[in-house]
């Protein structure tokens, strides 16, 4: 019987797996996918955005998950992210946005250190492992071999939300616990694209970016950009909103947000001539076709003065019909609750199991917040199963 069996070879069970093993203990990360933490180098293609650089206050304000979160982000936090990756042999560098990456960019680089790091520890993998349960007291899994059994002290689960799924992450351990009377809270998509109806003009505008504006859902605003795509809007301006969006808030887009509303009045009344009122709007305001096509979409036909028109253009609400499906969201929202947890996030229904990362019922934007929440659930359980280990 080993120590420890962590199923889902992603960042949170490559955490648990690094702290059990620097303490000697047998540890075995099973993961279903051919090669491991494969949506973690896929979130990396673009840069990987390990963390972000700011006042702990600041980046503890933006998850939204049950208080027993706080002191296990505490535990493990934005500087410590950034400790770990220099202890790895990773270069790192901190954006104008405050967020932070490798400076090789790629999330290869450092996977390679850290299962060098963990090699050495004497982690052993088995890939293409898909747990299916449990005969008796072991842990099934279909295999390439067929059925395979492990026996372990203790397991952590760490088998992300439902994301994904062609990279590992399909949600299907929720009906697994709940069998097992753990609480599960109904999962979601969070950091999610949502479908807009577009009418036929707006085609030539698809994969076009709207940038520099502020969009507004409920109490969440956002400064950056979005994208309009074939299936509506997606992209990080709409992400920082969605959560927002997604309990129904409605989505304003401020096109001007550097110009008050003033500015923006006087600028619309000033002589037309005989243009038609669209040239006049992007002559006198610098509007790219992209925000005079969602103008035209929203507000078609626009208000007859000024100041009415001003109002639109600061506050254009964005009609959609909803997020997008699940599986294609950035992360997603609900999992384990925190309340069938105990503080070392140990699964109060079945004894020495632990779950970590996105399978817990928290939600975060994007910009490191998710990669450090996951690194810091992972690292806390390895802690809590090392206690129980009587480590």
């Amino acid at each position: 019987m080993i120590d420890t069996l962590i199923i889902g070879a992603g960042p949170a069970g490559l955490m648990a797996a690094e702290v059990l093993s620097a303490a000697g203990k047998s540890v075995v990360v099973a993961d279903a996918m051919p090669t491991v933490a494969r949506k973690f180098l896929m979130a990396g293609k673009s840069g990987l955005n390990l963390t972000k650089d700011e006042p702990l206050e600041v980046f503890l304000a933006q998850y939204d998950a049950s208080p027993a979160l706080e002191p296990i982000l505490k535990s493990f936090d934005n500087r410590a992210v950034q400790d770990w990756a220099k202890q790895l042999g990773q270069d790192i560098f901190t954006g104008s946005s405050g967020r932070v990456f490798p400076k090789a960019m790629k999330a290869s680089p450092l996977l390679r250190a850290w299962l060098r790091r963990l090699a050495s520890a004497n982690v052993e993998f088995r890939n293409r492992w898909r747990w299916i349960g449990w005969q008796a007291d072991a842990f099934e899994f279909e295999t390439p071999d067929g059925l395979q059994h492990i026996s372990a002290k203790t397991c952590i689960l760490a088998l992300g939300g439902a994301s994904w799924p062609k990279l590992g992450s399909n949600g299907a351990w929720a009906g697994l616990l709940a069998e097992k009377g753990v609480e599960i809270s109904a999962l979601k998509p969070a950091n999610m694209g949502f479908d807009v109806a577009w009418s036929a003009h707006m085609e030539k505008h698809f994969g076009r970016a709207i940038k520099g504006v502020k969009l507004t859902a409920g109490d969440t605003q956002s400064r950056g950009e979005f994208v309009i795509s074939k299936r509506g809007i997606e992209g990080g301006g709409i992400y920082a909103v969605s959560k927002a969006m997604r309990d129904g808030a409605v989505l304003t887009v401020d096109l001007l947000p550097d110009w008050t509303l003033a500015k923006t009045t006087t600028q619309i009344g000033k002589p037309q001539g005989k243009a038609s009122l669209t040239n006049h709007l992007r002559k006198v305001l610098r509007l790219t076709p992209e925000k005079l096509a969602l103008l035209m979409e929203f507000a078609h036909p626009l208000p007859k003065y000024p100041k009415q028109i001003a109002h639109v253009i600061k506050a254009l609400e964005i009609k959609h019909t909803g997020p997008r499906p699940i599986d294609e969201a950035i992360s997603t929202a609900g999992g384990v609750a925190f309340a069938g947890l105990t503080d070392g996030l140990e699964m109060k229904a079945i004894p020495n199991m632990f779950s970590v990362g996105e399978m817990l019922d928290w939600e975060a934007p994007t910009g490191g917040y998710l990669l450090t929440g996951c690194f810091a659930t992972g690292r806390y359980a390895g802690h809590a199963a090392l206690e129980k280990l009587g480590a």
